[in-house]
């Protein structure tokens, strides 16, 4: 009979060396294979966020009409995210053109603005927007603008075609579950996981939805007390980006705000527009999120950071 390895032997302390280096090894090969492999895994990534999101609403649509069946709520669902980034696209192409058909008039603005800091900080020439036009020299970025529209369009198509097969292969999820998981035993502790990563994220969708709204509201007021125009497509962009977990709302209300700089007469409305949608996310991220949260999320703000620096460095 052979005694355990001690903590303090050779053979023991080797051992685990080599066991931490393999963890190691396989950390950074899996690392390595998310980033090299993040143009499939991405719209893969996203068809089950979609799908999550499909499979809560359409709950949801039982939970309140227990007549409609589980193909209906679906469907009803399906139908509805459908819906919503149609008419996303729809809002930004219509305003987009509107901003086309007002560029002279936003430059000349734009040139004023220029001529009133020149004046105020004594410079001896002023520049125009078409000289920092030129200098920035978009013409460079165009490549780069062009390739992402491209992968962008790649990847709602493939994000569209892994959607519809998971959607068609729901039915065989148990029956493939039975078969990956033998015992009863793991296929209650595979459910147990999988339900509480799918509580998790519709409880962050849900949080994420209810507080953008609200900051996009309040933002809609602010908007339209100030007289800035296209106030639907603004608003839109600050509820989509507060999805982005911490920064995403501060980043979706500066948008309108330095578009504020160049539309709106007088410098006091800009400033008080930014002041008061800046306001107005600091109260709802920072008093009426950590409530709801701490209700619905055990998820610390660090870990939340951590994560985001962790994908957006690894997927971008």
């Amino acid at each position: 009979m052979t005694e355990p390895a001690r903590p303090t032997d050779p053979l023991f302390l080797q051992a685990r060396a080599i066991k931490i280096a393999v963890v190691c090894c396989a950390v950074v090969l899996v690392g390595f294979a998310l980033w090299a492999l993040k143009r499939f895994l991405e719209p893969f990534i996203l068809a089950i966020f979609l799908l999550l999101m499909i499979d809560g609403m359409a709950r949801a649509i039982i939970k309140r009409a227990p007549r409609l069946s589980e193909l209906a709520a679906t469907a009803i669902a399906v139908v509805f995210i459908v819906a919503l980034f149609g008419f996303t696209i729809w809002l930004t192409v219509g305003n987009a053109g509107d901003f086309a058909a007002h560029l002279p008039e936003y430059t000349f603005k734009l040139d004023l603005m220029l001529e009133d800091v020149s004046a105020r900080l004594g410079l001896s020439t002023t520049p125009t927007s078409d000289q920092l036009i030129r200098q920035f020299n978009p013409g460079r970025y165009a490549g780069a603008i062009g390739k992402a529209l491209r992968n962008g369009s790649e990847a709602s198509v493939l994000t569209l075609i892994y959607l519809g097969f998971l959607l068609a292969s729901r039915r065989g999820f148990e029956a493939k579950a039975r078969e990956i998981f033998g015992t009863s035993t793991r296929r209650q502790e595979a459910n147990r996981v999988f339900d509480r990563i799918r509580n998790g994220v519709e409880s962050y969708i849900w949080v994420q939805t209810v507080v953008g709204a609200m900051i996009a509201a309040g933002s809609a007021i602010v908007m339209w007390a100030v007289g800035l125009s296209h106030i639907g497509f603004w608003a839109l962009i600050i509820f989509l980006a507060n999805y982005i977990p911490a920064i995403g709302g501060a980043i979706g209300v500066l948008f309108p705000a330095v578009f504020g700089l160049v539309e709106l007469e007088g410098w006091w409305r800009a400033v008080v527009l930014v002041v008061a949608m800046e306001a107005i996310h600091f109260v709802v991220n920072h008093v009426v999120q950590p409530r709801m949260q701490g209700k619905s999320l055990n998820v610390d703000p660090l870990v939340v950071l951590l994560a985001l620096a962790f994908w957006g460095a690894l997927w971008g």
